[in-house]
């Protein structure tokens, strides 16, 4: 019925319109892993979200502000993963389980990137935003928000895309002298 699991890549995607995707994905029973969380974008300008996180950090038990929460976490694949905690009843045993199968990741791991990574073009960036409206990247707004780590992950994507440059290369060798074998075992 499913595919084993789906690997989204998020560059490009507006993260509510993917959130929502991936929310009901899950939900169904589909396995969905999602990388490259930094580079999703948020529709609006870089300094109304901004404003609207730092409305949002200011949240806190008021009653007993030593019981900790909400939580508010600086890293993209954590936004990311709220959002979509926020799109279904994850309190219910269906929920819970349903995030269980989500997976969300800054860059592309190990696991994954060899896997297929698909789109959402009823997420994307260029096709459900207008031309000339502003929109923010989530990893600079999570750099500025403290998120540490956004220099690590473009030095470990730079290894990778190297890396996957020198695969694609030697695979296009390798179709090339496949496609020249059939067709001279055709000609004989």
């Amino acid at each position: 019925m499913f595919e084993k699991s789906i690997c989204i890549d998020g560059r490009g995607h507006l993260m509510g319109r993917l959130a929502s995707i991936v929310a009901k994905e899950v939900m169904n029973g589909q396995h969905v892993i999602v990388v490259r969380c930094e580079e999703l974008n948020i529709s609006g300008s870089h300094y109304r979200n901004k404003l609207k996180w730092d409305a949002f950090a200011k949240k806190h038990s008021n009653t007993n502000p030593t019981r900790g929460g909400p939580f508010h976490f600086l890293s993209p694949s954590r936004i990311f993963f709220r959002c979509v905690r926020g799109m279904m009843a994850h309190k219910t045993a269906r929920g819970a389980e349903a995030l269980n199968r989500l997976k969300v990741f800054e860059g592309i791991p190990p696991p994954y990137d060899k896997k297929k990574r698909m789109v959402v073009p009823m997420a994307l960036q260029a096709t459900r935003l207008r031309p000339g409206r502003d929109f923010c990247n989530l990893g600079e707004l999570s750099t500025q928000l403290g998120w540490t780590h956004a220099e690590l992950i473009k030095r470990l994507e730079a290894t990778r895309k190297v890396a996957s440059a020198s695969f694609w290369k030697s695979k296009v060798e390798v179709l090339k002298r496949t496609k020249a074998a059939k067709a001279e075992a055709l000609a004989e």
